[in-house]
C-alpha cells in the first residue's frame, strides 16, 4: 500500500514541485493538498492520511501553523506523522516541534525538496514511527546550545557528552568510533549508556537517538 499525504503549503510553485515529484513515486499517494491551517485540519480529517507533509508558515498567521499543527495532530491524530518543512534554520521551532516527543515527527530544511531521496526517506521515516531532523539544524543547535549542569544530561561522563555531541552531528556508530579513535564496540557501549542515562531504554533505536539529541541540544534537564 502507498503512503498516503496531505501537503500542506502555501506556495504555488513548491505545491506543484512536490506534486510532480509525488506522481513519479509510486510508493506515496498524494490525497489532498492545502494552502492554510484550516484546509489542512480539514484535509486530515476527511482523508486520514499517513503523513502530513507541510509548510512551517501558512495563512492566516504566517507564523507557526506548521508547528501548530503537529502539536494538535498529536492530540487527534497520533498515528499520523508529520514532516515540518522550513524555508530557514530555525532552531526554535524544531525543538517545539519534538518539545512532546519525536515520535512520527521531522523537521526538514526545504532545500531538501530537490534531493528527492532524502524527502522520500523522511517521509517513509516518519511514516514508520521515526524521526528525522535536518542536519544543518543540528549543526545550528550544536554551536549555540550552552551546557547543561543539571538534570540527566549532568550524570554522563566527558566521554558520553562527546559521543553524544558526535551523534547530535548525524553521525552513525562507526563515523562517530573513526572521529574519537574509539573501537565501534566501544561506542555502542557508551550509546546505551547514554540512552540508559536519559530515561531512553525502552523506546525504539531510532528514536533513542532523535531523543538523546534533542535533549542535548536543548539542554534540557
Amino acid at each position: 500500500m502507498p503512503i498516503r499525504v496531505v501537503l500542506a503549503e502555501d506556495s504555488y510553485i513548491v505545491r506543484e514541485g512536490v506534486r510532480l515529484l509525488f506522481a513519479s513515486e509510486p510508493e506515496l499517494e498524494l490525497v489532498a493538498v492545502c494552502e492554510d491551517f484550516d484546509s489542512l485540519m480539514a484535509a486530515v480529517e476527511e482523508h486520514t492520511p499517513d503523513v502530513v507533509l507541510t509548510d512551517i508558515r501558512m495563512p492566516p498567521t504566517g507564523s507557526d501553523e506548521g508547528i501548530r499543527a503537529a502539536q494538535r495532530l498529536g492530540e487527534t491524530s497520533p498515528d499520523t506523522g508529520v514532516v515540518v518543512l522550513s524555508q530557514y534554520v530555525e532552531p526554535e521551532y524544531a525543538l517545539a516541534l519534538f518539545e512532546h516527543g519525536s515520535e512520527r515527527r521531522a523537521y526538514l530544511l526545504k532545500e531538501r525538496i530537490g534531493d528527492v531521496e532524502q524527502l522520500l526517506a523522511a517521509v517513509r521515516q516518519v511514516a514508520e514511527g521515526g524521526s528525522v531532523i535536518d542536519p544543518k539544524v543540528v549543526e545550528t543547535l550544536v554551536a549555540a546550545r550552552t551546557p547543561a549542569t543539571a538534570g540527566p544530561l549532568a550524570r554522563l561522563t566527558p566521554r558520553e557528552r562527546e559521543v553524544l555531541e558526535q551523534m547530535a552531528q548525524g553521525k552513525n556508530n562507526a563515523a562517530i568510533a573513526r572521529e574519537l579513535f574509539l573501537t565501534e564496540r566501544a561506542v555502542e557501549k557508551h550509546t546505551n549508556s547514554i540512552f540508559s542515562k536519559l530515561g531512553l531504554s525502552q523506546e525504539r533505536d531510532t528514536n533513542r537517538r532523535v531523543r538523546a539529541v534533542i535533549l542535548f541540544l536543548g539542554g534540557q534537564e
